[in-house]
């Protein structure tokens, strides 16, 4: 393991130069590596186990579209595909892909399969964290192990595919073969992490639920909505709204952000723009710091698992959630997005004609 400072702090970090491919192949030799769930997770991951060498199979409900986009990934139903009953069953590893709440209904399934000596795989915390609620609560003869992905299973794949690494989180929950640190790592590298960072369960869903609710989708939905919202009502058009609160942000800002740090975007922007930013993000920062903790504090507390079971268990979930996405999908600012984007689509068209 690699000693990496990170802003002033010393972390452990596992690297590929370190655990190569082939001795992950080694330490999972014998293994059997069940995916269950082929939804958002799982088909990154199967197919980049696949692909490295490992033995995985896929359960999954028979007859269901992930059923059948699973069919189209090459998995052959009887040899490499299967019910997610008699995956569980054949899998030595049990990689629990499914949503949150269906690990909650399939637990008591799963749960049966778990013979002394199995390893129990999570790529989110959030069935063992809150387990007064999901009441997921594994043999104390199993490992119990966890690889989180930091972004979703289609980034995961694509960098896979292009010679790369999604970093991933990694923890261990519980012991009981004494290999437990090893395979979770075996199984890091397997499914294509660049980098691996040693966390626990808690910790992992805690910044998981704070990121996504926070900066990572809610915040950045909300702060978008409340700029364009202020250009329009001061006479700004959608386009010119649109434009300097998502396209410059997405197509350009965020992307050099990724490649070379808020410092260097600061250092080569116009001085009023770098004047203008530096003197605003402290009040930006104040303002949000108390939401920001209120959040936190509630997913600690366990409220938010509370919510997000309660109503992703109600029966008309699915179409409640349809009826909120549409208000986003048909409000004047995405809208606007999706006009923005064709012209984007049309104009890298005419520049490969071109070329």
């Amino acid at each position: 393991m690699a000693q990496i400072n990170f802003g002033g702090v010393d972390e452990t970090v596992v690297t590929r130069e370190e655990f190569p491919l082939e001795k992950a192949l080694d330490v999972l030799k014998n293994e059997t590596i069940a995916v269950i769930g082929y939804g958002v997770q799982g088909p990154g991951q199967a197919l980049n186990m696949r692909d490295n060498g490992f033995n995985v199979i896929v359960g999954q409900r028979e007859d269901s579209p992930s059923w059948e986009r699973a069919l189209k990934d090459g998995w052959v139903e009887g040899e490499t595909l299967f019910s997610i009953e008699e995956a569980a069953e054949r899998g030595t590893i049990i990689c629990n892909l499914l949503s949150d709440a269906g690990q909650i209904a399939l637990w008591p399934t799963l749960k049966a399969k778990l013979t002394p000596g199995k390893t129990l795989y999570f790529s989110h915390g959030f069935g063992i964290t809150f387990n007064d609620q999901t009441n997921i609560i594994p043999p104390a003869d199993v490992d119990v192990i966890l690889v989180a992905p930091k972004g979703s299973g289609t980034s995961l794949r694509r960098l896979f595919v292009a010679g790369g690494g999604l970093n991933s989180s990694f923890a261990v929950y519980q012991d009981a073969t004494g290999k437990a640190y090893e395979k979770v790592v075996a199984m890091g590298i397997g499914v294509g992490s660049g980098y691996l960072f040693e966390t626990d369960f808690k910790k992992e869903v805690y910044s998981d639920l704070t990121g996504e609710r926070g900066v990572l989708m809610g915040a950045l939905a909300g702060i978008i909505e409340a700029q364009y919202q202020v250009l329009r009502q001061r006479g700004h058009s959608p386009s010119e709204a649109f434009n300097e609160t998502v396209e410059e942000l997405t197509q350009s800002l965020v992307p050099l952000v990724g490649e070379n740090g808020m410092d260097w975007m600061f250092s080569n922007c116009s001085v009023t723009a770098q004047r203008g930013a530096l003197d605003w993000k402290g009040r930006f920062r104040e303002a949000t710091l108390p939401v920001l903790n209120e959040l936190y504090d509630s997913v600690a507390s366990g409220k938010e698992a509370e919510r997000t079971i309660q109503r992703g268990s109600t029966p008309n979930y699915r179409s409640e959630l349809e009826t909120e996405l549409k208000e986003v999908r048909d409000s004047e600012l995405w809208q606007t997005g999706a006009t923005v984007r064709q012209l984007r689509s049309k104009a890298a068209e005419k520049v490969e004609e071109l070329s």
